[in-house]
């Protein structure tokens, strides 16, 4: 019998937009936690139910001796980990959730089957709960900083928040061995011809753009040293051989030191493995950054452009500009490295002229790739804030993300679809001025007509609100 049952909300069987795409990626948070949690003594089983059925699972808490069971949520995964909270509870298990839907929702999660929350990070957390819960159970929990639990009388209490990890070289590295990587190098391989292996060298982001959430690791960012970084590099490649690395930090180039630094010792080591990661545009700045970034391998980075209007950018709080976005995806360009664009929507402000904005700015710069999604209020944010009043839910809460929040007073996403067309013809009729004119002539008229589709729908939303 386990101390701890660590499992998340996550099936690929389950995910028809995921089963197209075929890019799965491992749970991090719990592997941190089981390795972590081992070195201390505990009992800890993981089960990942990423790559099988849910029935896989549900067996599992029927078959197993009921102790406690650990479920990492996020904002896609709040009914599938609902259904697991409840079916565990029901079965004895004492059900202790964490990760940022939870943080956000902690008495909404103990209203639906949870006996404790962990708000932020989990390892220390879950060592001291581990330890007191044989002695305590579930409902006397008071004074184990950042939980928040149910009381005898089924209040929610919120304990104190718990300091960060300091140092990130303390924390041994991810359980890898205890769930079946290779399943999803297989993944990969079948449907991309190599396969990839995630890894994060850093945890948190210090920026304060008011739409995205901090929900467990605050305003901070904390990074392991470029030895500690190179040495799970190492591993890896020895352990599993990927065609490719995916740097999951939130902005992995915030440190030209530390980039630097980085990657000296992985060319001292000679590991020299292509990846593709994340960054900010005005953590690109520099040819250093760029060619160091070519010098590591790096074949593909991710920017969180968000809007071509620099009105919509200040207004979201990014503290980046236009012209450093040009920059950064101009000299990724001269350095061989592909560049992907997130781009966003409906943003609390947005007019006709911002979209028109960044459907020229995309034409432009011309970005390998971009995706564009429809502004969202998650809780706890400074966009949510700004428009708490007009927050609408499709839904009951348990069946819905906040992913799917609606603004009253902004459109839905179907009024954003000419501009979606009017974007890619544009975008991909500047790609083709000189070696396809008549083709590029062709994508202008598209995007000529799309674009007064949208427009005649701004008009229509105006007059209807």
């Amino acid at each position: 019998m386990s101390d701890l049952l660590l499992t998340h909300g996550y099936i690929l069987a389950e995910d028809e937009k995921e089963q197209e795409i075929m890019r799965p990626y491992p749970p991090l948070g719990i592997l941190y936690i089981s390795a972590y949690l081992k070195d201390l003594g505990f009992s800890v089983e993981i089960h990942d139910p990423t790559m099988g059925r849910r029935s896989e699972l549900e067996n599992r808490l029927v078959r197993d001796a009921a102790t406690v069971l650990g479920i990492y949520t996020t904002m896609m995964t709040r009914a599938s980990v609902l259904r697991i909270a409840a079916r565990a509870n029901a079965l004895g298990w004492t059900v202790v959730v964490g990760g940022p839907d939870a943080g956000n929702y902690a008495a909404e999660y103990l209203e639906h089957g949870a006996h404790v929350v962990v708000r932020g990070e989990g390892e220390e957390t879950l060592r001291e709960l581990l330890e007191t819960l044989p002695r305590r159970g579930p409902h006397r929990l008071q004074g184990i900083r950042g939980i928040t639990f149910s009381d005898e009388e089924g209040r929610a209490v919120a304990n104190p928040g718990r300091a960060l990890i300091a140092d990130l070289d303390s924390l041994p590295l991810p359980d890898r061995e205890a769930i079946d990587i290779d399943a999803y190098l297989d993944v990969w391989k079948t449907h991309h011809g190599m396969g990839s292996v995630n890894l994060i060298t850093s945890r948190g982001c210090a920026y304060r753009c008011n739409w995205c959430s901090h929900a467990v690791f605050g305003h901070s960012h904390r990074r392991r040293s470029a030895v500690g970084a190179a040495d799970e590099v190492e591993s890896i490649v020895r352990r599993y051989d990927p065609d490719q690395l995916w740097y999951s930090d939130d902005v992995f180039t915030i440190s030209r030191k530390w980039l630097r630094t980085f990657a000296l010792e992985l060319d001292r080591r000679g590991i020299h493995r292509p990846f593709e990661t994340i960054t900010r545009a005005d953590r690109m700045k520099g040819d250093e950054v760029v060619r160091t970034l070519a010098e590591l391998g790096c074949y593909r980075v991710w920017i969180g452009a968000e809007s071509g209007s620099q009105r919509i950018l200040d207004a979201m709080d990014r503290g980046v500009t236009t012209d450093e976005i040009d920059w950064a995806v101009s000299a990724a360009k001269r350095a061989g490295i592909e560049t992907g664009l997130f781009l966003m929507w409906g943003y609390e402000g947005e007019q006709f002229e911002d979209v028109e904005a960044t459907v020229e700015f995309v034409s432009r710069v011309q970005p390998d790739i971009f995706f564009t999604t429809l502004a969202y209020p998650i809780k706890d944010t400074g966009y949510y804030r700004k428009v708490e009043d007009r927050v609408v839910r499709p839904g009951p809460w348990a069946e819905i993300s906040d992913r799917e929040h609606g603004v009253r007073g902004r459109p839905g996403r179907e009024h954003f679809r000419p501009a979606d067309r009017w974007l890619r013809a544009a975008a991909e009729a500047a790609s083709l001025t000189r070696s396809d004119p008549p083709r590029a002539n062709e994508l202008e008229e598209e995007a000529a007509l799309a674009k007064e589709e949208f427009r005649e729908a701004c008009h229509r939303f105006e007059a209807e609100s």
